[in-house]
């Protein structure tokens, strides 16, 4: 409004010359006018801007209707966060250390007062019989599981559990390997003893056959 009438004034100076006198002094008014009125507008802009994000940082977590979160809830979720990523960082362990003995990790979740799922427990299935037949397989394998069991940095009961009875599969693989080389020790010592033997026979025939 205040350019339309700038320029209703000026047309006016135009038309009489003696109504021109003023209109230097009205211009110039109007024009400080406007600045001031874009000045204010601006700062009063970014004054709402810099209070809602205030507002909206100091709001804090929401629950899942949008609305903010009690004290009590916040360090709930919190803490349902923490439980997350530890859960998932334990079966990580297991799955790495145990490579192709191990198999897809499963969850028990938690909604949170956000409305999100968070994993509270979990558990990663572990192959831990031992190779038929085959001590020395089963040797590897055991080893293998033993150091998957106990790879998290806080073992669970389970745990435990299975890399005790890794334990005794292992301990019965190398006893059972242990006998089969006693074995072939000792089949190769007879095979040796009656090759030496051999010869000393045919000597003597040799000799009763001279006399």
């Amino acid at each position: 409004m205040a350019i339309s009438s700038l320029s209703s004034i000026s047309l006016t100076a135009w038309a009489n010359p003696v109504v021109n006198a003023s209109s230097p002094r009205v211009e110039p008014v109007a024009k400080s006018r406007v600045l001031e009125e874009d000045t204010t507008a601006s700062s009063d802009t970014r004054n709402a801007n810099e209070q809602e994000e205030s507002s909206s940082e100091t709001a804090g977590p929401k629950r899942a209707d949008g609305t903010p979160m009690a004290p009590e809830e916040i360090q709930q979720l919190d803490q349902l966060k923490q439980t997350d990523r530890e859960v998932r960082q334990h079966e990580m362990a297991h799955q790495v250390a145990g490579g192709a003995y191990t198999g897809g990790a499963s969850y028990e979740y938690e909604t949170g007062p956000d409305g999100k799922r968070y994993a509270v427990a979990g558990e990663v299935p572990i192959d831990y019989g031992p190779v038929p037949n085959d001590p020395q397989a089963t040797i590897e394998k055991m080893q293998t599981v033993i150091a998957a069991a106990m790879a998290p940095a806080d073992p669970s009961p389970k745990d435990y559990q299975v890399a005790a009875q890794a334990r005794q599969y292992l301990l019965e693989a190398k006893l059972e390997a242990a006998m089969l080389r006693s074995e072939m020790e000792q089949a190769r010592g007879a095979g040796s003893s009656v090759t030496t033997e051999t010869p000393s026979s045919d000597e003597s025939g040799a000799e009763e056959q001279a006399a």
